[in-house]
């Protein structure tokens, strides 16, 4: 009873907050809904036993792109006069576009009624180990059969990370490179002095 109640709440409070990502009128409210959303579908993660989705959920979504959506969208200058022309601009297409979604969904939901697409049967090499949590089952699989897919997406991901640091990194001739030697060895009569500026002369820099 407990399981169908809290299923219940956190579903209700999934579409409230979606809702409401679509509804605000302030793009950092949006987010925060959106953060909300990814909370609230973490719980309902967990409420099935998925708890690695769950995670990953609040880890690389609510942690890395929601906050990544909060800071660029809080540094933009957004032009709110220009976003609502905007919005009025593309409404009809936005209404097309809508109802493909709609048409897609109820298509969907007949194909599934209509019966499960047989794409072959499970040979049993991924199924879970007796005894032991989904994460435990996951990470035997991941470091056991797809060890090498594993670590090549990891390459991947690491290249991918080099060459967007090098593509942006700037050589900057007007800033000097730091002397450790040089700080190190100067003296407190070579970094402060007293000065007594006269009255309205200013300061001397």
């Amino acid at each position: 009873m407990i399981q169908t109640i809290t299923f219940y709440l956190f579903a209700a409070l999934l579409i409230l907050s979606a809702v409401f990502v679509i509804m605000a009128r302030n793009p950092v409210h949006s987010v925060l809904w959106l953060i909300v959303c990814f909370f609230n579908a973490a719980a309902l993660m967990i409420l099935i036993g998925a708890e690695f989705i769950a995670m990953l959920l609040v880890i690389v979504y609510v942690g890395a792109v929601a906050v990544l959506f909060l800071f660029v969208v809080m540094m933009l200058d957004i032009d709110f006069a220009e976003l609502r022309a905007g919005f009025v601009k593309n409404f009809p297409f936005g209404i097309i576009l809508a109802i493909v979604l709609l048409a897609e969904l109820v298509l969907g939901f007949g194909a599934y009624r209509a019966g499960g697409l047989d794409i072959g049967m499970a040979d049993g090499t991924a199924a879970p180990i007796i005894g032991e949590s989904n994460i435990e089952s996951l990470g035997a699989l991941l470091y056991g059969r797809y060890l090498f897919l594993f670590e090549a997406a990891g390459v991947v991901l690491l290249v991918a990370m080099v060459g967007a640091i090098v593509l942006t990194l700037r050589q900057r001739s007007e800033v000097r490179g730091q002397n450790i030697a040089h700080q190190i060895a100067r003296r407190p009569e070579d970094a402060t002095y007293n000065a007594s500026p006269e009255t309205g002369k200013g300061v001397r820099l």
